[in-house]
């Protein structure tokens, strides 16, 4: 009997793309709760919150002024071209300008804002002990 195993991710299959967390995708997602974030962060220890943190950052910089980040995206012909804009916009890393764009218009409310300010500030407060 031959058992056969998931390969394992090549450097090929990644190289120019950047990953938006596991963690990030639960915060925007519709219906995740303290709960579904709370199992989130367990579930994934290999993230680097330092990293969690830049995206909060951007994307609470995105909120402050999303008049012009929804402007710049929706003047933008591509992807690339809406990612290098908002980059240009809000003077932020490409990752975080990903994570922006990846951000449905929906949870463009208080209650998300307030919500990944409040997650971005456990994170400050769990990473200056």
């Amino acid at each position: 009997m031959t058992m056969t195993y998931a390969q394992p991710i090549t450097r090929r299959a990644t190289r120019g793309r950047h990953v938006v967390p596991a963690l990030w995708r639960q915060v925007v997602r519709a219906g995740a709760g303290a709960g579904a974030a709370e199992q989130a962060v367990q579930a994934e220890q290999d993230r680097s919150a330092f990293t969690q943190l830049e995206i909060y950052d951007g994307v609470l910089t995105a909120f402050d002024r999303r008049v012009e980040v929804l402007d710049a995206i929706a003047a933008s012909p591509d992807r690339e071209t809406s990612v290098r804009r908002v980059r240009e916009l809000l003077d932020v890393s490409h990752l975080q300008a990903t994570a922006i764009l990846d951000l449905p218009l929906q949870r463009f409310t208080t209650e998300s804002r307030d919500r990944i300010a409040h997650r971005a500030a456990e994170l400050r407060a769990a990473l200056s002990r």
